[in-house]
C-alpha cells in the first residue's frame, strides 16, 4: 500500500463510517462508528509508517478549493504526527463501541447519532492536517477538525449545563487561533508570493514580515497545544466531552498544535533569531508550572488529566523552545538532542494520556461520577482497569520504568549539556528550565499517587464507587493495548531513535546526524549520556522479587488498610480525601492558586454553645481565567454593543461604511506593496 492509498482510505472510510452511523439503529450505531475510526486511524498509521520510511508523497487536486487547490504533500515530519493520531484513533475507536453502545452508571445511554457520525471524520480531519501541502489546505482540514471537534464536546449538552459553557469557551479559543494562524499564514504567503509550502520555504522575506508571522501562528498554535494563557478551553472541554474524545483531543489534537510550531518555525521559515525561541521556552515553562499546579489540587478526575496535558505540552514546548535558541547559536548537536526529546515526549504523553483518559472513562461508565472525593475502593471492584491506570500514572508521574520517565531524563540531558560555555541568556534559561522540569517532575508524582491513591486505593465513599464493576470487554482491550504501547516506549525508546533522525532531517537548522543511538542501552549523540530502561526494569523487577522472598522466608510483616493512612479500621470518612491530601501544597502555592473557603458551623438547637456539625469547602478556581477573561469578554460585549448601533436599517450608512472600509483596505496594501 502507498501513501496516497493509505490517505484516500481514510478518507474513504470515514464518509462511509459517517454515513452508517447515521442510518443505522442505536445498537449498531456505536460499531459501525468505532470500527470507522478504528480502520481510518490505522490506515493513518499506516500512512505515518511508510512516509518516515521515506515513500514521501504528493497529490495536487485542482477546482475542489474556490480561489485554490488542494495540495497533499507527506514526508517524515508530517508521518511521525500521522502515526500518533492514527494510533490513539485506534484506541479510541475501539474504546467507543463499549463506552457508546451501552448504558452508563449515572444514567445516560449511547452517544447521540451525529456525535457518532462525526467521529471518524474528526479522526480524518486530524490525520489530514500534517498532510496539507499548502495554506489553503491546511486552513480548511485545521478548520474541519475545529468543527468537528466542538461538535463532539457538545455531544451531552442536553444532559448537562457545562457541558454548553465547555462548548462556548471552546468554539470561542479555537476561532481565535483559527483567526491567529489565518493572519499569519496570508502574511507570509502575501509576502513570498504563493502558497505553497515549497514557495514558503524559498521565500526571502524581511525580518520584520518573519518574526510578525512567527508570532502569530505560534500564538494561534500555542492555543491549540493548551498554552497558558490560552488553555482555558482545556480543563473545561476535555472533561465535558465523552472519554473517548477526551482522548483523542488531549492525546492527539493538542500535539497538532506542536507540528505547527514546528512546521512553520523550523521548515518553512527556516529557523530564527534567538528572542523567537527564548518566548517558546518562556510560555513553555509557564505552562508547564500552572498545568501542574492546577492538576494537583483537582478533584475532578477527567478535569485533572486535563491540566496534566498543559504541563506536558508544556515540557514539549520547553524542549522546541531550548532546542530552538541552541540551534540559533549553532549548536546543531544538542538542538537535536532537545528537539528530539520533545519529539519523544509527545508521542510518549499521546500514549499514557490515551490510557488515562479511558481509564477515566471506565470509571465514570462504572460509577457515573468523575468526583475523587466521592469514589474510592475501585481496586476491588474494579481490578484490571486499576491496574491499567496504574501502568498510566506511572508514566504521567515521569518515574521508571514508565515512558514519560524516559523523554523527561533526555530533555534534562539536553538541558544541562547546554550550559558549559553559554553565554548570559543561555546560561540563565537553562538553569531555569531545569528547575521547571524538576519542579514538574515532583509535583506530577504528587498529583498522580492523589489521583491513583484516592480512587482506586481509599475505601468507597459512596454507594456508586461501592457497587462499581468492571467496564466492557473491549473498552478493556483497547486499555490493554494503549499500556502495551506505553510499555514499548518505555522499554526499548532507542527503536525510535532512526526515525527522529529522518524528521529532524527535514528541518535545516537542526539536523546533526542521529541524536539517539543504541540497541538495550540508550546512547546521546554529541554529549555524555546514557541510559537502559529495559536494565532499570530489570533491577526494579530484582528487587521486588527480593522483598517476596524475605517476605516468605519469614521476614515480620503486618496486614493493613492499602490506604489506611496510619490506621487500621478507619471510616471512609477519616481516609485522606483528594482535597485533604493537596492542602498542603495549596497553603505552599497559596499565592498562585488563590484557594477559596468556606466553612458552614450548625449548632444544636439546644444550645447556640454546643456544636452539631461543621463543613468545610475549598474551591481552586483556575486564576488566569480569573484575572484575564472577564475584562476581555467585557470590552467584547462593549463592541458588539457598539456594532449593534450601526445596524439601523439606513442604507445610506451601509454604503458609508462600505466606503470607508474600501478606503483602509486600499490604504493598508498601498503601505505594504
Amino acid at each position: 500500500m502507498t501513501i496516497g492509498w493509505a490517505l484516500l482510505g481514510v478518507l474513504l472510510v470515514a464518509v462511509v463510517g459517517a454515513l452508517g452511523s447515521a442510518l443505522t439503529g442505536p445498537r449498531v450505531r456505536a460499531v459501525v462508528a468505532g470500527t470507522a475510526t478504528a480502520l481510518a486511524g490505522a490506515l493513518g498509521v499506516v500512512a505515518g509508517v511508510l512516509a518516515i520510511a521515506g515513500d514521501a508523497f504528493t497529490v495536487t487536486v485542482r477546482q475542489l478549493l474556490p480561489l485554490s487547490e488542494a495540495v497533499l504533500h507527506v514526508d517524515a515530519l508530517s508521518g511521525w504526527f500521522c502515526v500518533m493520531v492514527g494510533g490513539v484513533a485506534v484506541l479510541a475507536g475501539l474504546y467507543s463501541i463499549g463506552y457508546s453502545g451501552g448504558h452508563h452508571a449515572d444514567g445516560t445511554g449511547a452517544s447521540s447519532r451525529t456525535a457518532q457520525a462525526l467521529l471518524p471524520l474528526f479522526v480524518a480531519a486530524m490525520i489530514l492536517v500534517p498532510a496539507a501541502g499548502n495554506v489553503t489546505t491546511f486552513l480548511v482540514l485545521w478548520e474541519l477538525m475545529a468543527l468537528t471537534s466542538l461538535a463532539l464536546v457538545l455531544a451531552e449538552h442536553r444532559l448537562r449545563p457545562a457541558v454548553r459553557d465547555a462548548g462556548g469557551w471552546y468554539g470561542a479559543m479555537t476561532h481565535a487561533g483559527l483567526i491567529l494562524i489565518l493572519l499569519g499564514l496570508v502574511t507570509f504567503a502575501s509576502r513570498a508570493g504563493g502558497e505553497s509550502f515549497d514557495a514558503l520555504r524559498a521565500a526571502h522575506l524581511p525580518e520584520t514580515t518573519r518574526s510578525l508571522t512567527f508570532v502569530l501562528v505560534f500564538l494561534g498554535f500555542g492555543s491549540k497545544a493548551g498554552m497558558v494563557p490560552l488553555h482555558v478551553w482545556l480543563p473545561k472541554a476535555h472533561p465535558e466531552a465523552p472519554s473517548q474524545v477526551s482522548a483523542l483531543m488531549s492525546a492527539a489534537m493538542v500535539t497538532l498544535g506542536l507540528y505547527g510550531i514546528v512546521r512553520v518555525g523550523f521548515d518553512l521559515l527556516g529557523g530564527g533569531p534567538r528572542w523567537w525561541w527564548l518566548l517558546v521556552l518562556s510560555f513553555g515553562a509557564v505552562s508547564a508550572v500552572y498545568g501542574v499546579l492546577q492538576a494537583s489540587v483537582a478533584v475532578d478526575l477527567k478535569r485533572l488529566l486535563g491540566y496534566s496535558t498543559t504541563e506536558n505540552m508544556g515540557l514539549v514546548l520547553i524542549g522546541v523552545g531550548a532546542g530552538g535558541v541552541l540551534a540559533a547559536d549553532g549548536n546543531r548537536a544538542l538542538a537535536s538532542l532537545l528537539l528530539a526529546a520533545a519529539l519523544l515526549h509527545a508521542l510518549n504523553h499521546a500514549g499514557f494520556k490515551t490510557l488515562l483518559f479511558l481509564g477515566a472513562g471506565s470509571v465514570l461508565h462504572s460509577t457515573g461520577t468523575r468526583d475523587l472525593d466521592s469514589l474510592g475502593g475501585l481496586a476491588s471492584r474494579m481490578p484490571v482497569t486499576t491496574i491499567l491506570f496504574a501502568v498510566g500514572a506511572l508514566a504521567a508521574a515521569a518515574l521508571p520504568p514508565g515512558n514519560g520517565f524516559v523523554s523527561e531524563w533526555l530533555l534534562l540531558q539536553g538541558l544541562i549539556h547546554g550550559l558549559p560555555g553559554a553565554d548570559t541568556v543561555v546560561a540563565v534559561a537553562m538553569p531555569l528550565a531545569v528547575a521547571v522540569v524538576a519542579l514538574t517532575a515532583g509535583l506530577g508524582v504528587a498529583t498522580f499517587v492523589k489521583a491513583f491513591g484516592v480512587g482506586f486505593l481509599a475505601r468507597p465513599r459512596s454507594v456508586p464507587a461501592a457497587v462499581a464493576t468492571e467496564s466492557p470487554t473491549i473498552m478493556r482491550v483497547s486499555m490493554a493495548l494503549a499500556a502495551a504501547a506505553c510499555a514499548a516506549l518505555a522499554i526499548a525508546p532507542a527503536s525510535i531513535g532512526p526515525a527522529l533522525s529522518k524528521v529532524l532531517g527535514l528541518l535545516p537548522t537542526v539536523h546533526d546526524g542521529a541524536p539517539l543511538r543504541g540497541g538495550v542501552t540508550l546512547h546521546l549523540a554529541g554529549v555524555e549520556g546514557q541510559i537502559s530502561p529495559l536494565l532499570i526494569l530489570a533491577g526494579l523487577l530484582v528487587g521486588a522479587l527480593a522483598v517476596v522472598a524475605l517476605i516468605r522466608r519469614g521476614l515480620p510483616r503486618r496486614r493493613s488498610l492499602v490506604w489506611g493512612c496510619g490506621g487500621t479500621r478507619l471510616d471512609p470518612r477519616m481516609e485522606y480525601t483528594a482535597t485533604s491530601f493537596a492542602e498542603p501544597l495549596t497553603r505552599v502555592f497559596d499565592d498562585v492558586l488563590r484557594p477559596e473557603k468556606d466553612v458552614d458551623v450548625t449548632h444544636h438547637a439546644e444550645s447556640q454553645y454546643l456544636i452539631e456539625s461543621v463543613e468545610y469547602r475549598q474551591r481552586v478556581d483556575d486564576r488566569v481565567e480569573a484575572a484575564l477573561y472577564p475584562p476581555v469578554i467585557a470590552g467584547g460585549i462593549k463592541v458588539g454593543d457598539v456594532m449593534s448601533r450601526l445596524q439601523n436599517g439606513s442604507v445610506h450608512r451601509y454604503l458609508a461604511l462600505g466606503l470607508a472600509g474600501l478606503i483602509v483596505v486600499l490604504v493598508v496594501v498601498g503601505l505594504t506593496t
